[in-house]
């Protein structure tokens, strides 16, 4: 019998330079995930703001459509209620990327977010900074 030489047996595993590779692939897709839901968590919350608005937008008209003579600037959001599209109990608010609660302005048309409750008064929330670019500007 010939006996096997210890140097030509070679135990399986892997080496540190190995492992060091798989540890660094795994912290970067951790690190690219991380910023993914960040963005998908901002896109969900500008989603949900154009929704919002849409919504506002469509009670504006409805209202305006069975009230032809009153005015933009004379609707409330006491008013729009019943018009809203789904029939909700409470008027529609949105959340800003800060966490803050978003109102819709309603006596202006297209109507806009904004900070100011009530929904009569308040500058425009837009987080994109832009009044073309279709996140947050429905109805321009």
């Amino acid at each position: 019998m010939k006996a096997s030489s210890t140097s030509s047996f070679r135990r399986g595993g892997f080496t540190l330079v190995e492992l060091s590779l798989v540890i660094c692939i795994l912290i970067a897709l951790l690190g690219v995930g991380m910023s993914v839901s960040g963005s998908a968590k901002n896109w969900k919350l500008g989603r949900a703001g154009s929704e919002t608005l849409r919504s506002v937008y469509t009670a504006q008209r409805a209202y305006l459509a069975d009230h032809p003579t009153s005015a933009v600037s004379s609707l409330t959001q006491a008013a729009l209620l019943p018009y809203l599209p789904g029939g909700p109990a409470t008027f529609p608010t949105a959340t800003s990327q800060t966490d803050a609660t978003l109102y819709a302005r309603v006596n202006i048309s297209p109507p806009y977010l904004t900070t100011t409750s009530g929904g009569t008064s308040g500058s425009r929330y837009d987080p994109s900074g832009s009044t073309t670019d279709s996140l947050w500007d429905v109805g321009e």
